[in-house]
């Protein structure tokens, strides 16, 4: 089978959801949907699998270590949380309203054709999160099967059996993974949303019993919630700026997920079942969450000699091969969970939106699954500070991008919608502005994401406290910057 044909093959077309549309705009995955029926349990697990990760686990981990007091870690992370699930309630509502994804949505503040502009951002994004998450997963299953199987290590060498920087056992783990990964995703989204519903939940069950392991072995005593290594008192100048840096991170990781929340978002039954689920599954889970991480990772110091902030790493020094097995299992269900929701169906509906008739959903992200395997992911994430940049660099675009759309909806536009003008190039429509582009939105975007980065750029190892901060609140500038932006473009445009 030809690329060709994996990126037109259509989907079934309901063509009472699609009469009246320009065909240059819509397909049937592109149309409203009919079939909201997403309730409070599938919701919750879709963030739970946002949250359980290899990299989730990181990132949770890595603010115990920024030289913060335990209590001062927790508070920047609710306070992150409770911003997410503002944040995700407020991109829902348009997409929830009209039963159209995230791309769709965007042609209200970007016109119909200027649309194509973030969507791409964003698949640009979701490829190379995809591609990395990949590779995350994949270590583990190389780590394990040189645990299980000594006889492999020469060949999880990439310097001895290797191309392009990783090894031959760690090239077939990578695409054993990119490869269950397609099968699930070629099911279609009810296979989906059955997949979420238990991988989030039995995330925890693995998870839980790991941290009882680690519980029996040392003894509760030897629970602590600083994981900075005991290297002094920060100033309080110091401390509340780590703490605002901390709030930062954590968004603009998540940066990407709430975006286009939208895609999934539009299955919801109603606005009531998205806010109560998100209260469940964004601050209620990811504190149970960062509680696991801190004490998994503090009790790996009294039972391995060091602290094993990976959890590839902890699973594999585990001396029971059923219990290393289960464990990588487990992280490879999550990685597959976060990468599908994440960046997976966001890919696809992004690329789809750019030729809908010549795109279509799979087809869209059968062509991102593709093109994170030849951006190489192993060799973005093999500097240990690279999770921060990357998160920091994305975030001032996602913010931007965030901005403006939401500005628009609730702002400029005060809620109101008119949903078939989203699929109409008729000059007259309400959303064609100048040949199908609106350009505050696009100078907006551009202006807010490009000060983001300027932060980003300028934070190195002499940088300023301030700086740094801003560097790593990347999102609130991109989108303070950009959402201010547009709002007086916008205004004087209409005007």
């Amino acid at each position: 089978m030809s690329v060709r044909y994996f990126l037109r093959m259509p989907a079934a077309l309901d063509e009472d959801v699609v009469a009246g549309h320009d065909p240059r705009l819509t397909n049937a995955d592109l149309a409203p949907t009919r079939r909201q029926n997403w309730g409070v349990y599938n919701f919750v697990a879709f963030w739970m699998t946002d949250v359980h990760s290899v990299a989730g686990y990181t990132a949770a981990g890595s603010l115990f270590a920024l030289g913060l007091a335990g209590w001062q870690v927790f508070v920047a992370i609710m306070v992150a949380v409770v911003a997410l699930y503002g944040l995700s309630n407020l991109v829902a509502e348009p997409s929830q309203r009209t039963g159209a994804p995230y791309p769709v949505v965007c042609r209200l503040s970007f016109g119909v054709l200027g649309a194509k502009i973030p969507a791409v951002l964003r698949a640009l994004n979701a490829v190379a999160w995809y591609g990395m998450q990949t590779y995350l997963a994949a270590n583990a299953v190389t780590l394990a099967l040189v645990k299980l199987f000594p006889s492999a290590r020469a060949y999880a060498d990439a310097g001895e059996h290797g191309f392009l920087g990783l090894s031959a056992v760690g090239w077939a783990t990578f695409l054993m993974v990119w490869g269950a990964q397609t099968l699930i995703f070629w099911h279609g989204m009810d296979f989906i949303r059955r997949f979420i519903d238990w991988a989030g939940p039995a995330v925890y069950a693995v998870m839980i019993a790991l941290c009882g392991w680690l519980i029996q072995q040392t003894g509760w005593g030897a629970i602590r919630f600083d994981l900075s290594g005991g290297e002094g008192q920060q100033s309080w100048a110091a401390s509340l700026c780590a703490m605002v840096g901390a709030v930062g991170l954590v968004v603009s990781y998540f940066g990407a997920p709430v975006l286009n929340f939208g895609d999934f978002a539009k299955y919801g039954k109603s606005m009531r079942v998205v806010r109560t689920s998100g209260f469940f599954g964004l601050p209620v889970n990811f504190l149970f969450f960062s509680l696991l991480v801190v004490v998994t990772a503090s009790l790996t110091v009294p039972v391995f000699g060091e602290m094993v902030a990976d959890p590839n790493g902890v699973v594999t020094r585990i001396p029971n091969s059923t219990a290393v097995v289960i464990g990588v299992l487990t992280i490879l269900i999550a990685t597959v969970g976060i990468n599908i929701v994440a960046n997976f169906v966001s890919a696809a509906f992004d690329l789809s939106n750019v030729k809908p008739q010549r795109i279509s959903w799979l087809g869209g992200g059968m062509a991102a699954a593709a093109a994170s395997v030849f951006i190489a992911p192993w060799k973005l994430i093999e500097n240990p500070a690279a999770f921060h940049v990357t998160a920091e660099t994305l975030g001032a675009f996602l913010g931007a991008l965030y901005a403006v759309l939401v500005v628009d909806y609730y702002l400029v536009r005060r809620r109101r919608i008119v949903a078939d003008d989203l699929y109409s190039m008729s000059e007259t429509g309400s959303y064609w502005y100048t040949r199908g582009f609106h350009l505050p939105a696009i100078a907006a975007t551009a202006v807010g994401a490009a000060s983001a980065a300027a932060c980003v750029v300028a934070d190195d190892p002499g940088a300023s406290l301030a700086v740094r901060t801003l560097a790593q609140c990347s999102w609130f500038v991109g989108a303070s910057i950009g959402g201010l932006a547009y709002w007086l473009l916008a205004r004087k445009h209409r005007k």
